[in-house]
């Protein structure tokens, strides 16, 4: 079964860092590509940064320069580096991993920023 386990969400005040961590366990087939996406309250669920098999990357406008998106292939895991924060940047902040076939989510982890 797969799993992908977020952490690192928290509160922070503009202007701060923080690193979003996402642990995929499970066995995925034919993988696209791994990513993040947040969902702001009444917001629908947009895409912040993409890392492809190749490792070239993607980033939302809003985000470029501030944010960079990382994996770690022995660890099965995929990174979202977050500085100079914003408090327009607060979200649940959900981990992606798109296969050929399916689209698998984690839980989410909030992220808060206070002005």
């Amino acid at each position: 079964q797969v799993q992908l386990v977020e952490s690192g969400g928290g509160l922070v005040q503009a202007g701060g860092s923080l690193r979003l961590s996402c642990v995929v366990s499970g066995s995925i087939f034919a993988i696209k590509a791994m990513g993040w996406y947040r969902q702001a309250p009444g917001k629908q669920r947009d895409v912040v940064a993409t890392i492809f098999n190749g490792g070239s990357t993607n980033y939302a406008d809003s985000v470029k320069g501030r944010f960079t998106i990382s994996r770690d292939n022995g660890k099965n895991t995929v990174y979202l580096q977050m500085n100079s924060l914003k408090p327009e940047d607060t979200a649940v902040y959900y981990c992606n991993v798109a296969s050929y076939f399916y689209d698998y989510w984690g839980q989410g982890t909030q992220v808060t920023v206070s002005s």
